[in-house]
């Protein structure tokens, strides 16, 4: 699958939040015929034309633009779907800029999933956000989206101003039970040229930490996806202009957010299900996972090592379907733990250790 993505900075947004600037984040600084017919002709020579391709309308509020503009950009999107380059169209837009109307408009275009910038579900984080719009006009626009047969998506972060961790649970139960068909999740970043970078400077705002900001976006991770939501992004997408010298001023920035949230809660899976065995134990998991398992510079392994000083925790990677955590038998106990020593008895004749770093105790098994 391959996304067309068409940028509209601002168009279409009655407000300037805090936290945005969308000249930086999404590179592009104008919302016109040509800006948009440019933006797709540069991605022609990269697409292969099929059903599972998708145009996205990204940056401002599709819906909030002026009807005559959203008329005139549309027909790009229907001349892809006419000639099979794309097979659907997704917009993102404000929750307060959805009634029926526009939402005929939509439909008469070949739109399935509208996103919604909702970003928080707390009333109180939504207006120091600036945001202008409530969380019940969320809810609202999420059922009358299902209502009229569209897919739902909705956009949430993480670090507002004013949104404390208790804040973001709540957020994450409201989220669940609106259950939209996909979500993203974006840590708050302090970009300039927007009043949270003002803030900053002043001292009024305090971005979260790398570490607290993939805590708080696991936690709406995990929350989402118990509730059959499928998570479509962490974090902003680290492009050029946003990675430009001096843009982000200060945030839990990480081209690897996504990945970082992920094994978080692999890491907490897992541990949780360590401290049920009593003493050393075996960590099968599939191939796939390793950098999950693993962590980002292996800080998984260091935060098992220092947990379980008392007990060995073996990782083992190979053809599984999914993680599984078991005591490590009397017969392996006898198992070399360095070097790479034959484990033919109970591994079979090809298998080999790898050790991990200089940990001691600690070894990765692949078959």
């Amino acid at each position: 699958m391959a996304v067309i993505p068409i940028f509209i900075p601002h168009a279409g947004c009655p407000h300037q939040c805090v936290f945005c600037n969308q000249k930086t984040i999404s590179g592009e600084d104008r919302a016109t015929y040509g800006a948009a017919k440019k933006q797709i002709d540069k991605w022609m020579g990269f697409i292969k034309p099929g059903k599972e391709n998708e145009a996205a309308f990204y940056g401002g509020s599709f819906t909030g633009l002026a009807l005559p503009l959203q008329e005139k950009l549309l027909p790009l999107t229907d001349d892809l779907l006419k000639k099979g380059i794309v097979g659907s169209v997704r917009i993102s837009t404000r929750p307060d800029y959805i009634d029926e109307e526009r939402l005929a408009l939509l439909d008469r275009h070949g739109v399935k999933l509208v996103e919604l910038g909702a970003q928080s579900l707390d009333n109180t984080v939504l207006s120091m956000a600036e945001r202008g719009h409530t969380a019940e006009q969320t809810e609202n626009a999420i059922k009358l989206l299902k209502k009229k047969g569209f897919k739902t998506g909705i956009q949430l972060m993480v670090g507002l101003p004013g949104q404390s961790f208790e804040s973001v649970k709540t957020t994450a139960k409201k989220a669940a039970a609106l259950k939209p068909d996909v979500a993203r999740i974006y840590p708050v970043l302090v970009v300039k040229d927007t009043p949270l970078a003002e803030k900053f400077k002043k001292g009024d705002y305090q971005p979260l930490s790398i570490d607290e900001a993939v805590k708080q976006s696991a936690h709406l991770y995990k929350e989402l996806v118990k509730a059959g939501i499928k998570i479509i992004r962490v974090g902003l997408q680290p492009d050029s202009e946003l990675c430009s010298d001096g843009n982000i001023i200060s945030g839990p920035f990480h081209p690897s957010m996504g990945e970082m949230v992920q094994s978080s809660l692999v890491r907490e899976d897992i541990t949780l299900r360590i401290k049920k065995n009593r003493g050393d134990v075996l960590v099968c998991f599939p191939s796939s996972m390793e950098s999950k398992v693993r962590g980002l510079k292996n800080c998984n392994i260091v935060f098992w090592k220092e947990q379980f000083s008392n007990k060995k925790v073996i990782l083992k990677k190979g053809n599984y379907k999914k993680i599984i955590v078991r005591p490590v038998s009397e017969h392996s106990k006898n198992v070399q733990m360095a070097g790479c020593g034959s484990f033919a008895p109970i591994f079979g004749e090809n298998s080999r250790v790898m050790i991990l770093g200089s940990i001691p105790g600690m070894v990765l098994l692949s078959m």
